[in-house]
């Protein structure tokens, strides 16, 4: 345990950033998979329902990866290749 005033702070720091960063992190990720499942079933349907919800969630990782990298949770080259990516992959489908 910490001994002194502005150990014990930096310990309460640490644990809030931490909480901070693995918000954004798991987002993104879950928000990846989400897009992927939704990739595949539009893959197969070619509806223009799915393509609208493709773009939303898109633009929902977008958002986040952005104020991720603004806080440097993310790198930005890391941010801007897998934002690449993705838009890569759905312009594919």
């Amino acid at each position: 345990m910490a001994n002194s005033k502005s150990a014990r702070k930096r310990i309460e720091i640490n644990k809030r950033n931490r909480l901070r960063n693995k918000y954004y992190k798991t987002s993104v990720r879950t928000l990846i998979k989400l897009f992927f499942n939704n990739l595949e079933t539009y893959k197969v349907s070619q509806n223009s329902d799915e393509k609208e919800k493709l773009k939303e969630i898109l633009s929902s990782i977008y958002s986040i990866m952005d104020k991720g990298t603004k806080k440097n949770i993310f790198h930005k080259n890391m941010a801007a290749r897998k934002k690449a990516k993705l838009a890569a992959y759905l312009k594919a489908a």
